[in-house]
């Protein structure tokens, strides 16, 4: 289980690292149901996501031997774990699917990774990360179902509850459920945590139905963030009591909100990055009268010419 303390600890850890990212309050008007929104810029992370807080939270938690640290992804956390080991002086590997956008691999190259291609899906990389780690003896760094990665991802609502001390309810995006886990760790029914997915990629979804991890097909525009097959198990014994709602969007609806982000606030956001503000720009989740909302632009990693 992860608790606050552990929330707290990655805080202090991670702080020399990362920024405090901003909150903007949406002008009034743009729902029809009345309420405060607020949007969480963690797009203005270093590195353009959320990932680097359970990246550092997780290097510095434990000795990195010589052969260095190696992880798969689709994108945002290979960049963050390429990141962290840089500025902690390490060798970084990291395994990317097919899928993983041009952007995101020049990212990774720029930081100093060696970079694999390494099969079509996110599962797929991660299995030759896996057995490329038992070969080498490097540190693997998984993106979502470690402890010390989920708790550092909660600080992120460290700092929510410090800017927006009586924020009603959260909306966060969910691929294999760290981020989500540790925000609603931190938040453990004193708010109410929404988790959004692509209807393409519903593994929280699907999992909460079953009440226990199972796997999904996955696809979609937000593939490269979200699509994760299975929902991680340390993040879900966190979220299996905790999620108040399960919320899908389309991929329309996904790109809507990127549209919306960009053309009216001038904010990038890649599609993952996009989702749970499509789930309130579409009306997939229903607010409530006077609710007052806050949603998390996770990741800004996009092309503005993919949705303008």
């Amino acid at each position: 289980m992860i608790t606050k303390d552990d929330i707290r600890v990655a805080a202090q850890r991670i702080a020399p690292y990362i920024r405090t990212t901003p909150v903007i309050q949406l002008e009034a008007g743009w729902f029809d149901v009345p309420g405060d929104t607020f949007l969480k810029l963690e797009s203005l992370q270093v590195t353009g996501s959320f990932k680097p807080r359970g990246a550092f939270n997780r290097l510095l938690s434990e000795p990195i031997p010589p052969a260095g640290i190696i992880a798969a992804s689709g994108g945002n956390h290979g960049i963050a774990v390429a990141y962290a080991a840089q500025k902690l002086g390490v060798r970084a590997e990291i395994y990317v699917p097919s899928l993983a956008t041009a952007l995101k691999r020049k990212m990774l190259t720029d930081l100093g990774a060696q970079v694999v291609v390494a099969g079509n899906t996110y599962v797929e990389a991660l299995a030759a990360s896996e057995a490329r780690a038992a070969e080498s003896g490097a540190l693997n760094v998984h993106a979502f179902d470690n402890a010390a990665t989920v708790a550092g991802q909660g600080t992120i609502a460290i700092e929510l509850d410090a800017q927006l001390p009586d924020i009603d309810t959260v909306l966060v995006s969910v691929g294999g459920g760290g981020f989500i886990g540790g925000i609603a760790a931190w938040f453990s029914g004193r708010v109410k945590v929404v988790a959004v997915e692509p209807k393409n990629c519903p593994t929280l979804n699907r999992a909460l139905q079953a009440r226990v991890p199972v796997d999904v097909e996955t696809g979609g525009i937000a593939a490269d963030s979200l699509g994760c097959r299975r929902i991680g198990k340390v993040p879900f014994s966190v979220l299996l009591p905790a999620v108040s709602d399960s919320v899908l969007v389309s991929d329309e609806q996904i790109r809507d909100a990127q549209r919306v982000l960009w053309e009216k606030l001038r904010i990038g956001s890649e599609p993952g990055g996009a989702t749970a503000f499509a789930a309130l720009v579409s009306g997939a989740y229903v607010r409530s009268p006077g609710e007052k909302i806050a949603v998390v632009i996770c990741g800004g990693n996009a092309d503005p010419a993919s949705f303008a």
